[in-house]
């Protein structure tokens, strides 16, 4: 999958399955449900899974408890949009 063909599933109504769960919680996000991404994103105890955590409490505006979360990633707290953020994770994780 690229990132193109996830944010073509963005028009459906469930995730597609072949997901990690770091990638479902970033779909969710994208399709507005924060508190499903959130669930998915803080079970995961990875590197990767404090940046999606990170990412959310950024776009939650929690930059504070943000900020916690990409110092456990070893990130500077990002100056592009959240929508450059979204696509730097999902083209990483992919």
């Amino acid at each position: 999958m690229t990132p193109s063909e996830l944010k073509k599933s963005l028009s459906h109504d469930t995730p597609p399955e072949n997901l990690t769960p770091l990638l479902k919680a970033l779909w969710f996000d994208a399709k507005g449900n924060w508190a499903t991404s959130h669930q998915l994103a803080q079970e995961i105890e990875t590197k990767d899974g404090a940046w999606v955590h990170a990412y959310l409490h950024r776009k939650e505006g929690d930059d504070s408890n943000a900020s916690y979360w990409y110092r456990k990633v070893g990130r500077k707290f990002p100056s592009i949009t959240l929508e450059e953020e979204w696509e730097e994770i999902v083209t990483t994780l992919l």
